[in-house]
């Protein structure tokens, strides 16, 4: 008797042929489906050989591609060559600014350019030297500072001191005429800072003749004068001058002679008025005008014809 040693779970004792015929399974009775045609190897070896071809080997690299670098760049070359005879010379830009002028007039414009700055950097020295402290320079070479800046370029310096000026001046003017009948007239007081006050009045870049000319003018009169309006030192003459050119220009720009009148004599004042205090100060002034009179000045012949600056 056979015994058959399987596994745990496999029967054990003698196996019967009706046993083993109900234990196998029976056979399927399909046919197996015939597979997808696979892609012959023909066309894949031909795929294979293009990008052998294409793609150059791994030991003919170097030579290979340097060669083809060197072709591409002979053949760009070449290409910008042919595109450059074709476009034809190029034309040389225009000249602009002063290189456009001829060699005579760019030497004038270096040499107009040379003056002004050295004429800048001159002024600029002057008025340096003219608000620094006393010092060897200044010294020795004071009154050619003083030349230089007075009477035009005058610094002041009252914005910043420790008492600022709290006063409205005004300056006014009248004159003697001689009208063309042969009699004579005087004017009334024209009030010179109030023109200049209406014509800076919304006005976003006013002159700086409109805003300190007169102004300025007034403030060198009193500071080479006494209270006497006599004048101190060797600049009051000047600022006397000075005051009278402005004054008679102003009258002239404003008709005050009339159709053939002459401006003989003029007369100069001034309107001191000080600022209203804040509603906070308990500071008490006086509100009534001061005036200071000037002595009555004769106008040289020519001076209303043009002759003032």
């Amino acid at each position: 008797m056979d015994v058959h040693d399987g596994g745990a779970g496999s029967p054990q004792g003698p196996n019967t042929s009706r046993e083993a015929e109900a234990e196998t399974p029976p056979a399927r009775e399909t046919v197996p489906r015939p597979r997808a045609e696979l892609p012959s190897p023909e066309p894949a070896s031909r795929a294979e050989d293009a990008d052998s071809e294409s793609v150059p080997r791994a030991e003919h690299t170097d030579s290979d591609g340097a060669f083809q670098a060197e072709s591409a760049s002979d053949a760009g070359d070449a290409g910008d060559a042919a595109a450059g005879l074709a476009s034809g010379p190029r034309r040389p830009e225009p000249r602009t600014g002063v290189a456009a002028l001829s060699p005579r007039y760019q030497v004038g414009a270096a040499l107009a350019l040379a003056v002004v700055a050295v004429t800048v950097c001159v002024h600029i020295g002057m008025v340096f030297l003219h608000v620094a402290p006393s010092n060897t320079v200044t010294k020795t070479h004071g009154k050619a500072i003083d030349d230089w800046i007075y009477p035009e370029f005058e610094q002041n310096w009252k914005l910043f001191a420790p008492n600022p000026l709290q006063q409205n001046i005004a300056v006014q003017v009248r004159a003697q005429v001689r009208t063309a009948d042969g009699g004579s007239r005087t004017t009334g007081w024209y009030d010179l800072s109030a023109q200049d006050g209406r014509a800076i009045d919304g006005n976003l870049l006013p002159s700086h003749t409109q805003q300190n000319e007169l102004r300025r003018a007034w403030d060198f009169f009193t500071a080479t004068h006494d209270n006497g309006n006599r004048p101190v030192g060797l600049r009051g003459a000047l600022s006397e001058t000075y005051l009278r050119h402005i004054v008679v220009l102003r009258l002239e720009r404003g008709g005050a002679a009339g159709d053939g009148g002459v401006v003989e004599r003029i007369q100069v004042r001034s309107q001191t008025t000080n600022v209203t205090p804040p509603k906070w100060s308990t500071e008490k002034v006086s509100m009534s005008p001061v005036y200071r009179e000037l002595s009555w000045w004769s106008v040289p012949d020519g001076e209303t014809e043009g002759g003032t600056r």
